[in-house]
């Protein structure tokens, strides 16, 4: 099984730590976020990595060597300019494999990868696109109200429940090859949207027992060094 790590970004949002510093090698305690997610997906049977590099990549390099140390075989593919969440697959859709894994570099979560693999196999997906149940909720009272502006309803800082995409998916090369070209700048949504209209099988998968932060948020930043050094168990099993 072979995975393709989408390390190239810039983390503008934790800025100014990322000016310098790769938003994949952020720390978790003793441990970069980037490290996690490989030993991670090691423990879920992928044996070759493509990083997608680009803002500090020598960094990178650096620290990930050929991924042996991970128990891995790591290579890389260096973007000239930035090609968005799903451009750098155009210079790669004949090194993956059949069926392979995309993933943000910045991943955090405890989703359960070698049950992705088994499900998008078994439904048969073009695409599977891993979804997490996130509350979001409003710090304003909401005045609803009719055509002429009276007053229909009044929600007090209200709380809805959205499925938002973790950045982890599962694809199938040849479903894919017709929508990537090297050198082209192109984000999931956009090749998830064109897949889908093209009438090939893309399904949504949710673990409820699982959780994820964006740590591109630095509160959920916060809260992921946190946990990782009380619950480190939860992340790691082995």
């Amino acid at each position: 099984m072979k995975a393709v790590v989408m390390a190239g970004g810039k983390g503008t949002r934790l800025q100014p730590f990322t000016a310098s510093f790769p938003k994949p090698l952020m720390p978790l305690g003793d441990m970069p976020v980037l490290e996690l997610l490989l030993r991670q997906l090691r423990g879920a049977g992928v044996e070759e990595v493509i990083l997608a590099v680009n803002h500090l990549h020598h960094l990178i390099r650096a620290f990930c060597g050929d991924g042996s140390r991970f128990g891995l075989k790591i290579d890389y593919s260096l973007e000239d300019s930035p090609l968005g969440t799903a451009g750098p697959l155009g210079a790669l859709i004949d090194k993956v494999g059949e069926n392979f894994i995309v993933t943000n570099g910045d991943l955090l979560t405890t989703f359960d990868v070698k049950q992705l693999i088994r499900t998008h196999a078994d439904r048969q997906s073009d695409a599977t696109i891993c979804v997490y149940e996130r509350e979001v909720k409003i710090d304003f009272g909401l005045i609803q109200v009719d055509g002429e502006m009276n007053l229909q309803g009044y929600l007090e800082k209200p709380m809805s429940k959205h499925l938002v995409s973790m950045g982890l998916y599962m694809l199938n090369r040849d479903a894919v090859k017709p929508f990537v070209s090297e050198g082209v700048h192109l984000d999931m949504p956009e090749l998830l949207l064109k897949l889908n209209g093209a009438g090939k099988k893309v399904r949504c998968h949710l673990q409820p027992e699982s959780f994820w932060l964006d740590i591109g948020r630095p509160d959920d930043y916060s809260t992921a060094q946190k946990l990782f050094e009380e619950r480190r168990e939860l992340f790691l099993p082995d």
